[in-house]
């Protein structure tokens, strides 16, 4: 049976999310804050903050540098299947009792699985249309936190070792499947005045990552401070922990395109606020922790897809997608990390619960005064997403209206014009193929003519000059 270029990308795309969702469910039971590395650390009597902080530097720097040594998808793939191997192998290490081969396994992991996460990059761009990265990326989110509490689980309930094991299993698979990764991009690169683009991405994406890092020092208070405080609801905190993560992942993957997340944004601002402030108000017991962790986890999902779905968009703006990703994934780790010591130093002088808390109100005050700039740059940058959703957020009737002096104007066919429709209405060259039963490429021809006739390069280019078009009596054009 011979596969058809939009069945690959199907399956290029699955193949994508479930090589993520394997190794990230890995770093985030393990390495990442794990509760595996917890786990193994309660049954030895030893404390894993000794490790946690220095483990995380490792990997902020595997994130940071390796876009750029990784230049290619073909390294990148190299650098996946070979990270994946050693974290299989080091893991044995800590079938062991406790050395200093816990440590030097534990940072060199956790560089490498750093750079294996940036050179996804490559996957993540190359095996996803720029339309669908966002649901993309909500599925390794999602599954990945879902393997995750089943490790959680295993490694609390049953034993640390046998959740090892398990975690070993899962990296043999992503080793598997990574086997399988394309050498190449399948998806096409969009046309557009790229030298342009790359010389004014630094300041946005810039703005970007100091957004990403105030905005995750939460996340670093919540280890430190929030989670500590509940570690005798075991029973709970095991399996609950992800579960408002995944549900507010769940939501904003499945919103309708034309729904203003913005709001939502400054909504998941005032869950955090009031999170750190039910903490202080409320007590230890299971109800206050059901409070406290979705109120906080619920708005992590909310922010998480909102800054990995803007990176994605930010992969077509430059040729290796590696450096974009480390560079926006290490501001996250840094946030972490930078929440964290200061979380840990003000438990451990003075224990009083209200400084963090009160730190934490204050990130969120940050937080909402950064928001409104970084939408301004952000803007300036990804006009494409910007049109687009002016576009489609326009009745059909002004869609059709628009784009009726635009094809009489430029003489486009009827083929053309039922084509710039379903164009400009956001969906994809497969989507369009599928619907009217052609293939990619045909489509690919017939708006590449639309293009010529407009005089435009990209969707952008066309949106932009459909957004300019005078109306209908004081337009003139050219009959067919």
């Amino acid at each position: 049976m011979i596969e058809t270029p939009q069945k690959r990308i199907t399956n290029e795309r699955r193949l994508t999310v479930i090589v993520f969702s394997l190794f990230f469910s890995w770093l985030l039971a393990f390495p990442f804050e794990g509760r595996l590395l917890y786990a193994l650390a309660d049954y030895y009597n030893i404390s894993a903050r000794s490790f946690v902080f220095g483990t995380m530097a490792s990997h902020f720097t595997g994130l940071f540098v390796c876009g750029f040594f990784v230049r290619n998808i073909q390294t990148a793939k190299k650098l996946m299947i070979f990270s994946i191997a050693f974290c299989i192998a080091v893991s044995g290490v800590f079938l062991c009792p406790p050395s200093f081969l816990w440590t030097v396994a534990l940072l060199s992991a956790a560089f490498l699985v750093g750079g294996c996460l940036a050179a996804w990059g490559f996957y993540f761009k190359g095996c996803t249309h720029k339309d669908e990265r966002i649901k993309t990326m909500a599925d390794g989110l999602i599954f990945s936190n879902l393997l995750m509490i089943l490790l959680n689980i295993v490694s609390i309930h049953i034993s640390p070792h046998i959740g090892l094991g398990f975690s070993m299993l899962i990296l043999a698979a992503a080793f598997l499947f990574a086997l399988r990764l394309p050498k190449e991009e399948v998806t096409e690169t969009p046309p557009s005045n790229q030298g342009e683009i790359y010389v004014s991405k630094a300041g946005p994406l810039t703005f970007l990552c100091l957004f990403i890092v105030v905005i995750s020092i939460n996340s670093g208070l919540m280890y430190q401070v929030q989670g500590p405080a509940f570690a005798h609801l075991e029973w709970l905190t095991s399996w609950y922990w992800a579960v408002p993560y995944i549900a507010a992942l769940f939501i904003m993957r499945n919103l309708p395109r034309k729904t203003n997340r913005a709001y939502i944004l400054y909504v998941a601002i005032a869950m955090i606020g009031l999170s750190f402030i039910a903490f202080l108000a409320l007590d230890r017991l299971w109800a206050s922790y059901l409070v406290v962790n979705t109120l906080m986890l619920g708005a992590c999902g909310v922010y998480d897809l909102f800054w990995w779905s803007i990176l994605g968009e930010m992969l077509e703006l430059d040729k290796n997608p590696a450096k974009i990703m480390g560079i926006g994934l290490s501001a996250n780790v840094l946030g972490v990390l930078l929440g964290g010591l200061i979380g840990n130093a003000i438990t451990s002088t003075d224990g009083q619960s209200q400084n963090p808390t009160l730190l934490a109100l204050g990130v969120v005050c940050v937080t909402l005064v950064m928001l409104p700039p970084l939408h301004q740059r952000l803007s300036s940058l990804l006009k494409s997403h910007i049109f687009l959703t002016s576009i489609i957020a326009m009745p059909s009737r002004k869609q059709t209206n628009l784009l009726y002096e635009l094809t009489l104007s430029e003489k486009f066919t009827e083929r053309e014009r039922e084509i710039a429709t379903l164009l400009i209405s956001g969906k994809t060259y497969r989507v369009i193929a599928a619907e009217l039963y052609v293939s990619e490429n045909t489509i690919k021809t017939h708006i590449k003519n639309i293009y010529a006739k407009a005089g435009v390069q990209s969707r952008t280019e066309l949106m932009n000059l459909l957004l300019n078009i005078q109306t209908p009596s004081k337009q003139n054009t050219k009959p067919l």
